[in-house]
């Protein structure tokens, strides 16, 4: 039972397989000829494949510069990485995890059949690592057997549907439309940079899009050179602090000379958000009309909710911008840590990346520039600070050289345990009356128009 359970684990973390089968689920329930079905569920898991493909890219020439930074400025602490504290829990907390990762996601779809909250959340690894987290706190809290599965899955199946229901005014700005969600759990620093961005509307910053360069600066409006030329000034910057020695030791140049390697590295970088963006447009072209099937048939008017580069196309220049930003956030975060002789969170250069990216579209589309700067400046702090609050309450776990990365991982696993803290019962009760209290909603309380998509700010 145990490997089946893993072997469905297995395949539903997985991105690709996951949209995949969703996909394929709802073109036959469109009932399209054979053709279609398969044509449109290989190119669902081509576009997530190409996706996965650009983030490896991206990831390779990413991953050195958080030690280079360490040695560059010598420092030491706590590295925020959900994949490397996910890899520490599972030894312990593995069964637990795959048990409330599978029926969560069973949650998740009852959750959007008989609630408002009409989104399915189809970013299989980031299900994955809340589903582990959850895992570990309510352990830690003493639950066991059937109810650590019963409230693991039930909180698992709720936060996959809220946090995707509270970015879609946001997601209405950045793509104009109500089609997809938005499924990423960062999801509460995107809301803060999207506010910040609407209450910045009245400035009227214009869009990071809209770059006014002389014509032979006008090379720059190409999202990819400019994203490579402003990647070749961190890099060099980076590994001329860091000294030729360690750069071009085995595990980074491996004896080429380290001036060049950081321009291929920001060359390289650069490439990666290339390949993300056309496995974006490719995903969004197939998963949009298949999807369609799968919620007329089981759950009526739901969205899929799409990991966060699914945003990236709609502003690449504010990706850039977002990731600079959300970096100087962290850096000024860890500057108040050092201060105060709290625990150093070192900014991570992948949740930076791709969490301050994110930001940064969503406070360019609710306020231009100043949106995108400022929104993702205070996602930078944001993710700096909830690690150290959330490390007490991870148990044995919190006492490792890492810890989880991402807003709402921080915002969930505070509160929970939290809560958990005051006993089994009153968390269970909880957790069970919030659905309870939903489903009574819908089925009690009259619906509202839909929304419409909001003007987008004025350029």
């Amino acid at each position: 039972m145990k490997a089946i359970l893993d072997f469905i684990v297995d395949i539903l973390k997985v991105p690709s397989v996951l949209v995949g089968v969703i996909a394929l689920i709802g073109l036959i329930a469109q009932k399209k000829p054979a053709a279609d079905v398969i044509k449109g569920t290989i190119k669902t898991i081509l576009g997530f494949i190409v996706l996965s493909g650009g983030a490896a890219v991206l990831l390779g020439s990413l991953n050195p510069l958080g030690e280079i930074f360490q040695e560059a400025f010598h420092v030491q602490g706590v590295v925020p990485n959900n994949e490397a504290i996910v890899s520490a829990a599972l030894g312990q907390y593995g069964t637990a995890t795959a048990l409330i990762m599978a029926f969560g996601m069973v949650a998740n779809i009852a959750i959007a059949r008989f609630t408002r909250l009409k989104f399915i959340f189809l970013t299989g690894h980031h299900t994955f690592y809340m589903a582990c987290m959850i895992a570990v706190i309510l352990v830690v809290a003493g639950f066991s057997g059937t109810l650590l599965v019963l409230v693991g899955s039930l909180t698992l199946g709720l936060i996959m549907a809220f946090f995707p229901y509270i970015a879609q005014p946001f997601m209405r700005d950045i793509t104009g439309s109500d089609e997809v969600g938005f499924g990423h759990f960062g999801t509460v620093g995107y809301v803060l940079a999207g506010s910040v961005g609407r209450a910045l509307r009245p400035m009227k910053s214009r869009s990071t899009e809209e770059m006014n360069l002389p014509k032979n600066l006008s090379f720059l409006r190409d999202s990819s050179v400019s994203i490579a030329l402003t990647m070749m000034v961190i890099y060099l910057v980076l590994v001329i602090a860091a000294g030729q020695d360690f750069v071009q030791q085995e595990k980074f140049a491996n004896g080429q000379n380290f001036l060049v390697w950081a321009v291929i590295q920001a060359i390289t970088f650069a490439a990666g958000v290339f390949i993300i963006l056309q496995g974006v447009r490719l995903i969004l072209a197939e998963i949009v009309p298949a999807f369609t099937g799968f919620s007329q048939k089981l759950v009526p008017n739901a969205r899929p909710a799409l990991d966060c580069p699914i945003v990236f196309p709609y502003a690449p220049n504010a990706v850039l911008i977002g990731f600079l930003s959300s970096f100087a956030g962290g850096l000024i975060g860890l500057f108040i840590l050092g201060k105060l002789n709290w625990v150093l969170i070192l900014p991570g250069v992948v949740p930076h990346f791709f969490c301050g990216a994110t930001a940064g579209v969503f406070g360019n589309a609710a306020g231009g520039r100043l949106g995108a700067i400022i929104g993702a400046f205070l996602h930078g702090v944001l993710i700096t600070f909830l690690p150290v609050w959330l490390l007490p309450v991870l148990g044995e776990l919190g006492f490792a050289s890492t810890t989880f990365s991402d807003t709402d991982f921080g915002v969930v696993g505070i509160a929970l345990g939290k809560i958990s803290q005051t006993g089994q019962f009153t968390i269970t009760a909880l957790v069970i009356g919030i659905v309870a209290a939903l489903v009574a909603y819908n089925y009690l309380v009259p619906a509202k128009p839909a929304a419409k998509a909001d003007d987008k700010p004025a350029a």
